[in-house]
């Protein structure tokens, strides 16, 4: 029975300024740094028109040369410091970003790997993939790039702003109320930027789902001619995200021509206000000079900043994203419970996803050490449910699933997978070695352990004929291992894992009958006095179970071994005629 997906929640406006001040207190040193230095470049930058300013009432007043040379001197001066400045503090600004860049990936990840599997299992690989990496990214970025420019632009028009107040008020207070529009343009934009721009990551989440869904399940839609439904539901999802975009493009269309008019406007106002004062001997020559010179000098640290604002809100709704993540209940402590045996046992268990009905009723079952159950069941009668189950991945409405005693939900994961593996058809090679891949189950393992491992589960004509055997390289730009492979190599770290519970669920779908009957023999002999529950698709699986467990809606309706139950003429009988396609 499929899961239904559930987005993963998105931080609110609060929780993301917590966490960026938290960011910044994590670093506080170097971000003082890089403020003091923006400061003082700021700073040595408003020298040069101010001096210019200076030359040219002192050029009226018939100053001397060699005083204009002097002046020009320092302003040379100044501006060299104010470019050795800026590059300090960006290089300081750069460094900040990115080890705050890594500070973000790294709770990132520890966040994502404290989930509960059973949210990680309903979220689906689309949304929580695309916010370890393009959401992470866009954050890096900011980090990197947009927040070091933005602080040096930012510094630049406050000491500006404040130059042309100081140097004539009167033309200040012109040219900051001619600035007025800039902030209204920005505050429109930003009220409805970070809406437009969680609809436009959602999309691209959704999106990303659709296309992982499809090419993993390649072969199915191959198989069952699906290929008009998936290109359709992939071009709806194409379709959503391109509106989701247009919107954010709409607001940036409104915001960046308002901006550029309100430019001009304070140039265009201090020059006809200035040359009405300077006529009426109001206001100086080069104070008009310098006010206008400072207004130009502004539109270059806004441009910056404007420029970024974008970026910073689309940044800004992936950091909500990625702290998103955070708000999810994690595992919780769990202080190490010893179960009292190896049983398992189910009492009474009900099971329903998230706002739905129950699709597993009241189910009694238990396991005795070191026996083979086969679970089978027509598609959707919760055999998946039950294997998750098991697993502590799903835990039941009510009821309660134990190993010796001890609800599974109870026990820590690291101590639950001593006891209890599960796995399934689905399977993941890592980047790195064959070595690299094995030990994740066994990190003390030797190289004997693993190449026995793989051994164990028929991988060994292919593992021995690795160009560098257990250091071949797998993965994208290095060998890539087929589908029955790959699968072969998640059983074998079952192997290596060494648990005393193994849930199989389909975990050899994927192999040819001739491989998968060949895997699922040796592993017979590897599992032997292990206790192994099966999801069978295939009846054999059942034929050589100790008993086998008949799943129908939800429910266990037969239990018993093979020839029993072949015996009693009921739903099982009627599963293996139909596998060997005879009649009753």
């Amino acid at each position: 029975m499929s899961t239904p997906h559930a987005s993963l929640p998105v931080a609110d406006r609060a929780t993301v300024r917590r966490a960026a001040v938290g960011l910044v207190r994590a670093d506080r040193r170097a971000f003082a740094s890089t403020m003091v230095l923006n400061c003082l470049a700021a700073g040595a930058g408003i020298v040069g028109p101010w001096l210019l300013g200076r030359i040219v009432d002192d050029v009226r007043g018939g100053t001397s040369v060699g005083h204009v040379d002097r002046a020009a001197l320092v302003i040379l001066c100044c501006a060299v410091a104010q470019l050795l400045l800026l590059r300090w503090a960006r290089l300081v600004g750069h460094r900040f970003g990115e080890r705050t860049a890594a500070r973000v990936r790294d709770r990132f990840v520890d966040r994502a790997l404290g989930l509960p599997a059973s949210v990680v299992d309903r979220a689906g690989p689309g949304d929580l993939t695309n916010r370890g990496t393009n959401d992470v990214a866009a954050v890096a970025s900011a980090l990197r790039d947009a927040g070091p420019d933005v602080f040096v632009s930012a510094a630049q028009v406050v000491c500006l702003a404040a130059a042309v107040v100081v140097v004539e008020p009167v033309l200040g207070l012109v040219a900051l109320c001619c600035l007025a529009g800039i902030p209204a343009a920005v505050r429109w934009y930003l009220r409805r930027a970070r809406t437009a721009y969680l609809a436009q990551g959602e999309a691209d989440s959704h999106l990303a789902e659709q296309l992982a869904a499809t090419a993993s399940g390649a072969r199915t839609v191959e198989a069952f001619r699906l290929q008009e439904q998936r290109i359709e539901a992939c071009e709806r999802g194409i379709r959503h995200s391109y509106r989701t975009r247009m919107r954010t493009l709409s607001l940036r269309s409104v915001l960046f021509p308002s901006v550029d008019f309100s430019y001009a406007l304070p140039v265009a106002a201090v020059l006809l206000v200035g040359g009405t004062l300077h006529a009426h001997d109001g206001a100086s020559l080069g104070a008009i000079v310098t006010c206008a010179l400072y207004l130009r000098q502004l539109s270059g640290p806004l441009d910056t900043i404007l420029f970024w604002v974008e970026q910073l809100q689309s940044s800004g709704a992936s950091f909500a994203r990625v702290e998103g993540i955070g708000t999810e209940p994690r595992v919780p402590a769990r202080e190490e419970v010893v179960p009292s045996g190896d049983a398992i046992e189910l009492r009474s268990v009900h099971y329903a996803y998230e706002g739905g009905a129950d699709v597993v009723h009241g189910v009694d079952l238990t396991v005795r050490p070191g026996e083979r159950l086969a679970v089978v069941g027509p598609s959707g009668a919760g055999k998946t449910t039950l294997s998750k189950l098991l697993a502590a991945i799903d835990a039941p409405r009510t009821g309660t699933v134990s190993v010796g005693g001890v609800p599974v939900t109870a026990l820590a994961p690291e101590q639950l997978r001593r006891h209890i593996v599960l796995v399934t058809q689905e399977h993941h090679v890592f980047l790195g070695s064959v070595r690299d891949n094995l030990r994740i189950a066994a990190p003390e393992a030797s190289d004997a352990d693993l190449s026995a491992a793989l051994a164990a589960v028929g991988a060994d004509d292919w593992a021995d004929a690795l160009p560098q055997g257990l250091d071949t390289e797998l993965g994208a730009g290095a060998l890539r291992l087929d589908g029955p492979q790959a699968q072969q190599l998640a059983l074998a770290r079952v192997v290596l894992a060494d648990p005393h519970t193994v849930v199989l669920d389909e975990a050899t779908a994927l192999l040819d009958p001739a491989t998968a009957r060949h895997t699922e023999l040796a592993l017979a002999a590897v599992l032997h006095g292990r206790t192994v529950i099966a999801v069978a698709h295939r009846l054999h699986t059942a034929h050589d179970a100790d008993r086998v467990a008949v799943m129908e809606d939800g429910r266990l309706t037969e239990l018993g071994p093979h020839a029993e139950l072949v015996a009693a003429d009921g739903a099982y009988a009627a599963l293996w005629r139909s596998w060997h396609g005879t009649r009753a």
